[in-house]
């Protein structure tokens, strides 16, 4: 007798969410990797990637007939505010990439849900918890781990203080963007950032257009259509299916996408304390991300 079951939409709908998900998280992974690929410093790669993901969105958004506009003069005011914000971690996370490696380099970017509990009560009035307390300190005991001397003349101790400013203004756009911004589309509400950020960005350009190589260029619009702009829409997309929680915890998946990549493709091989250290910080990630999404639900 054939089998005749056949699987719900609501099932084949978070099937395809979970597999926008992984694509998504797996393409975040991979942007690290062009801080090394591309010849250009952090600032210059910052620049043109986002007005090259503020273009595909437009184009995204009008092909979907979505509304481009915002609905209030204060949006605006936010979207300015959530830009330079953005345009900040950006920078800083390409140059703790080119200083530290990016296995290295997103281990130490990665201390941002950590960070997300300590700005989080800043804005609804409460006090940090104990258990996240105790994760601060896992995720200090990490970072040392991954610092090979104490000394802001070593690249990658710098690389790592890099990464962790970076993971406070990624933890701060993420905070201000659920506060205040959260009723807007991925897509729509990444137009606005991307956007501000070139702008504000684009005055400090040490390498003109004209003088970027042919080959950067379409690494820049590989990085900016394919490992922006997609994965920003696809995110986005995922949620209509899936929980808070499960999106959160398999974004902490990047890291390993990202090393596995730099593993690959630009031979990085971590050491044992690197691991270790890494191990002990997306942990840390993985249960607060579990702990804060369970506690909404």
């Amino acid at each position: 007798m054939k089998n005749t079951f056949q699987p719900s939409p609501m099932i084949k709908g978070e099937q395809q969410s979970l597999l926008f998900l992984h694509i998504a998280v797996f393409l975040f992974g991979g942007t690290a990797l062009f801080s090394k690929l591309i010849g250009l410093p952090a600032l210059d790669i910052t620049v043109y990637r986002t007005g090259i993901a503020a273009l595909a969105l437009f184009i995204l958004l009008t092909l979907q007939k979505k509304q481009i506009t915002l609905a209030t003069r204060q949006d605006y005011g936010i979207a300015i505010l959530l830009g330079i914000v953005v345009g900040i971690h950006w920078v800083t996370y390409f140059a703790a990439m080119q200083m530290a490696g990016v296995t290295v380099g997103i281990i130490a970017f990665f201390t941002y849900p950590v960070i997300t509990v300590f700005i989080e009560p800043l804005f609804n009035k409460s006090v940090p918890k104990v258990k996240d307390m105790l994760m601060a300190l896992v995720v200090i005991v990490g970072i040392v781990l991954l610092i090979p001397e104490v000394s802001l003349g070593n690249q990658i101790t710098l690389g790592i203080i890099t990464g962790v400013f970076s993971a406070v203004f990624f933890a701060l756009r993420n905070v201000l963007h659920k506060n205040y911004f959260s009723h807007y589309s991925g897509p729509h509400a990444m137009l606005y950032q991307t956007l501000v950020a070139c702008l504000m960005l684009f005055l400090f350009v040490d390498i003109p257009p004209t003088q970027v190589s042919t080959s950067d260029w379409m690494l820049l619009l590989l990085v900016g259509v394919v490992f922006t702009a997609t994965p920003h829409a696809l995110f986005a997309s995922s949620l209509r299916n899936l929980s808070a929680t499960t999106a959160g915890l398999i974004s902490c998946l990047q890291p390993l996408y990202g090393s596995v990549l730099a593993f690959l493709l630009l031979h990085e091989r971590p050491g044992l304390l690197t691991i270790i250290g890494g191990l002990l910080v997306i942990s840390a990630a993985v249960f607060e991300t579990w702990s804060v999404s369970k506690g909404r639900l």
